[in-house]
């Protein structure tokens, strides 16, 4: 996996013959922040680990540059809480130009209620082509509580 701690102010089932892209092997990942324990990488390779976790808390950003421009088909998102009830936003957007400027695919909230509503899974069918960048914002706690973001899992196809 290559990857790169960015600078905070830069800016479930699915069939089985879906062809998810190995991002370990097609892109540089940027990360705001990472925790030792919970790197990116258990978040991209589906059953394995507990997922991507920030080191610290507030925004964060994961941003994909792939080596080659990609037509992407189907973007998969599992969030997981089980601790604490709080409400979470998240952007999803993309650049064919580099990160020069982007396009939205989906802004959305939704709330963490442990023990009741723990996971949140979100699974978008696009037709996105000449992707260079791909990236993912998330406020973890939108009333600005000391939350940590946190991917269980991030699939791309």
């Amino acid at each position: 996996m290559r990857k790169r701690i960015m600078n905070r102010n830069s800016q479930h089932a699915s069939p089985v013959d879906q062809n998810w892209i190995d991002l370990q092997q097609v892109a540089i990942v940027e990360l705001t922040s990472e925790d030792a324990a919970h790197p990116i990488e258990e978040a991209l390779i589906h059953g394995f680990g507990s997922g991507w976790q920030a080191a610290q808390a507030g925004e964060q950003t994961i941003r994909f540059l792939f080596d080659e421009p990609r037509r992407l088909s189907r973007i998969q998102l599992l969030f997981h809480e089980d601790q604490r009830v709080r409400t979470q936003e998240f952007v999803l957007r993309w650049s064919a130009d580099v990160g020069r400027s982007y396009r939205e695919i989906v802004r959305q909230q939704y709330n963490f209620s442990p023990p009741e509503m723990t996971r949140e899974f979100e699974d978008y069918s696009v037709d996105l082509a000449g992707v260079t960048v791909l990236e993912l914002r998330i406020v973890p706690d939108i009333s600005g509580g000391d939350a940590r973001a946190s991917v269980a899992q991030l699939r791309i196809a």
